[in-house]
């Protein structure tokens, strides 16, 4: 995967969870897990690399919080568009 996309879970109609997959190779998987926030969980590869971030209380992330992460991660913001799904239902 080339570019970060988001994937959203929904339980009756509302956003019940997310994963925000960053830029990664196909094989590679979650070696660890860390809380960065409530509501916000990064995974790393077994290098240490972040792949992906869990969204645990999906109407609590900001985007200003999100993109601060993602600038600690050295990876690019998002635009308030990619996290609307976030906000559905």
């Amino acid at each position: 995967m080339n570019q970060s996309y988001l994937e959203v879970t929904f339980r009756h109609g509302k956003v019940v969870a997310a994963y925000f997959y960053l830029p990664r190779e196909a094989d590679q998987r979650s070696a660890r897990c860390e809380r960065v926030e409530p509501g916000l969980v990064v995974d790393y590869d077994d290098a240490d690399r972040p792949i992906g971030i869990e969204i645990t209380a999906p109407r609590q992330v900001s985007v200003d919080s999100f993109n601060d992460l993602l600038a600690h991660l050295g990876q690019s913001p998002v635009d308030a568009r990619d996290l609307s799904p976030l906000q559905a239902a």
